[in-house]
């Protein structure tokens, strides 16, 4: 391991002692954040920044900053803090290229995500990483095939025989299955062929939350808009340059190169896989939070999410995934709403970085990129905080998270108002980021997601290329008064979005919201997939179930094409659509300086 510790500063006006670490990429950063630990501790310093030099900083747990790291900088000069592990050398097999996958601190490992490098020559420079594909029965979405019959007593999907004839004895085939707003990840049991037609059956506890929640469903023939899907994870259909299948009983990675060589199509043929599902962990407590952490000019790389390989994924709504969903029988009775017709308990995917009880903890000019799960969520019971001028972009789930989704504890439609309000997530700033090529694995995920949050600032950021909705700002499909207030969603630039899911928008709210503001944001340019189960079911603006007291006033779309669904007294709509002055358009967006 190496160290170099430069120098401690004083800093005689503010009677403060300044330290600096210098980290090379062959340094240990767990080793590092505990020596800045002891130098607070110990009265040497007050203040501590480390400085990561350009490399690959390789993790193999999360990196964990707890209250007594508070005060801690973290600046990277072109550093990236990764979870990914890079395989060994590729030999040929046929039209394939093979690699065998190491062990990972000290047992097998399993991933949903592979990144081919451009193979520079000098093995020590970072990568340019392109996502390998996961071998699916389709190139292109459009030719998806389409359900047959959904047999919800039976747990049975009927599907055409001509799409699973490839797959028929592959032990652990998935199923992607596109359900109106979300799309679910179901692990394939079994398949029986009758006629022209196949009887799917899946595992638990996917098959029974698939079949039992109502919420969202897939459409079927008599809609005129049966429900797509696609196949996954057989090296049988791996078939085509760019994709890769990994025989998990085998440890062995099979990936088909895009330009026939041993280079994989990119150089060398560097690739990497991710061995983690969370880079950077910031936990404190109540009474002693995180405080004051900034982090620099830092990129954070190469994570997955296995639960959908472990449990299966059926979301509620944004990556939400259900633990438990059923449908009433009578209906439930709810004053000041209308009448509940399910049930449902939530869980939420890990992300790249996570935030726990923390005040004032800053990212600027960092990246989120190649990750497996979401990008940054502030979990829990922050206060303040900014993101800005950070990048967002290939992330298979949502990019920026921020507040709580319903406890896991609490049904998904009653009203969160916490006994101790510091649960809230409060105060928090996402301003100048750019979002892109985000949420391209769930397509039901959405650029930037904001719960129960109070106090949010969403300002000056640029959305392009999702798969859903833009913003998302609010929770609860409920008009009681709970614990969100004062959000602010301003200037921002977003346009082609719904990619590949509609119910959507590129400002979207649920519940309650006393004192927030919508304004002088530009939404364009929606995408038109063949396959969505309503493609008139599109809209610029959005304020759904129980959306209250929200104003929203000079927004640029090129139409008026807005919905108003079940909501509650006192939203106020201003002079939103085309007529918004140039001045206000020209404005939204990243600012540029």
């Amino acid at each position: 391991m190496k160290w170099l510790f430069l120098f401690i500063s004083i800093v005689c006006c503010l009677h403060a002692r300044a330290a600096d670490f210098y980290m090379t990429p062959d340094s240990s950063l767990v080793d590092a954040v505990r020596k800045a630990r002891e130098l607070r501790r110990t009265g040497q310093a007050t203040a501590v920044t480390i400085h990561l030099a350009e490399g690959v900083y390789r993790l193999s747990e999360p990196l964990r900053l707890r209250p007594e790291d508070s005060g801690l900088t973290i600046e990277g000069n072109h550093a990236v803090v990764s979870g990914g592990m890079e395989v060994g050398t590729w030999r040929r097999e046929g039209k394939m290229l093979v690699a065998d996958v190491p062990d990972c601190n000290g047992r097998p490992v399993d991933f949903r995500q592979l990144w081919i490098g451009n193979g520079t020559a000098d093995a020590t420079a970072v990568p340019t990483w392109v996502k390998g594909i996961r071998a699916r029965d389709v190139d292109d979405f459009e030719q998806m095939h389409r359900i047959v019959a959904y047999d919800k007593k039976n747990r049975v999907l009927w599907v055409p025989r001509k799409a699973v004839e490839k797959i028929l004895k592959a032990p652990y085939p998935e199923m992607v299955l596109h359900e109106m707003w979300c799309t679910s990840n179901l692990r394939i049991k079994s398949i029986k062929v009758q006629g022209d037609s196949a009887a799917i059956c899946f595992h638990d506890p996917e098959a029974r939350l698939q079949f039992e929640h109502p919420w969202p469903s897939p459409m079927t023939r008599d809609t005129g808009h049966p429900s797509p899907f696609y196949l996954t994870n057989t090296r049988e259909l791996t078939d085509r340059p760019g994709e890769w299948y990994y025989d998990t009983r085998e440890h062995r990675l099979y990936y088909m190169p895009i330009d026939g060589g041993n280079g994989g199509g990119h150089g060398r043929g560097r690739a990497v896989v991710p061995v983690v599902e969370t880079l950077v962990e910031l936990v404190g407590t109540p009474e002693r939070p995180v405080r004051n952490i900034t982090v620099r000019g830092v990129t954070f790389s190469h994570t997955t999410w296995m639960r959908p390989s472990e449990k299966g994924h059926v979301p509620l709504q944004a990556g939400m995934y259900l633990i438990e969903a059923y449908k009433l029988r009578p209906q439930i009775d709810r004053p000041n709403n209308h009448k509940l017709d399910n049930q449902g308990w939530i869980g939420r995917a890990d992300a790249a970085v996570e935030l726990q009880w923390t005040e004032n903890v800053n990212f600027e000019d960092c990246r989120f990129e190649h990750l497996g799960g979401s990008g940054l969520d502030y979990v829990v019971g922050c206060r303040g905080g900014s993101v800005t001028r950070c990048t967002f972009t290939d992330i298979a789930m949502n990019g920026f998270v921020c507040g709580a989704f319903s406890t896991e504890g609490l049904e998904t439609h009653l009203p969160y108002q916490p006994t101790d309000f510091r649960e809230v997530c409060t105060g928090q700033v996402v301003s100048d980021c750019h979002f892109y090529d985000v949420t391209n694995e769930d397509w039901g995920c959405v650029a930037i997601c904001a719960g129960y949050v109070s106090g949010i600032n969403i300002e000056h950021n640029t959305i392009h290329d999702i798969s859903y909705t833009a913003i998302s700002l609010g929770w609860g499909w409920n008009r009681d008064l709970v614990c969100m207030r004062d959000n602010r969603v301003h200037a921002n630039l977003i346009y082609n979005y719904a990619q590949h899911m509609y119910d959507c928008a590129g400002i979207y709210t649920l519940g309650n919201q006393p004192g927030t503001m919508i304004s002088e944001n530009v939404v364009r340019d929606i995408a038109k997939p063949s396959y969505v189960h309503d493609p008139d079911h599109w809209f610029y603006l959005y304020t759904d179930e129980g959306s209250s007291n929200i104003t929203l006033r000079d927004n640029w779309t090129p139409e008026e094409k807005f919905l108003k669904n079940a909501n509650g007294p006192g939203n106020i709509w201003e002079n939103n659509g085309p007529q918004v002055s140039g001045e206000i358009k020209d404005r939204a967006g990243i600012r540029k300086n």
